[in-house]
């Protein structure tokens, strides 16, 4: 099993920054398996970020060239850096460990973007 640890929610205004955080422990075989999700209200977890398996990182359309997905190998970390925020990408934040059998996600943190 993995565990995860996601950081660094808040409320922010339009236009502002924020970076998640993810720490993972346990049977981790590489963080090219983790990946972002989000949740807003009313609405299905939809796939933010994720590393393809040449490690390079894959955004959803809505997040594009403002979302940077990165990850720190040797200290089982992954951040997801939020710049230009906008009202829509409020949510809850969720982090995610898929590997084979194991199926792991963090217990979110709150992203609010508003004035």
């Amino acid at each position: 099993q993995v565990q995860l640890v996601e950081s660094g929610g808040g409320l922010v205004q339009p236009g502002g920054s924020l970076r998640l955080s993810c720490a993972a422990s346990g049977s981790i075989f590489s963080t090219n398996y983790m990946r972002w999700y989000r949740q807003a209200p009313g609405k299905e977890r939809e796939l933010v970020a994720s590393f393809t398996s040449g490690g390079s990182p894959n955004y959803a359309d809505s997040v594009k060239g403002r979302f940077t997905m990165s990850g720190d190998g040797a200290k089982n970390l992954v951040y997801l850096q939020m710049s230009m925020l906008k009202p829509e990408d409020t949510g809850v934040y969720y982090c995610n460990y898929r590997r084979l059998g194991i199926n792991n996600w963090g217990q979110g943190t709150q992203v609010t973007v508003s004035s």
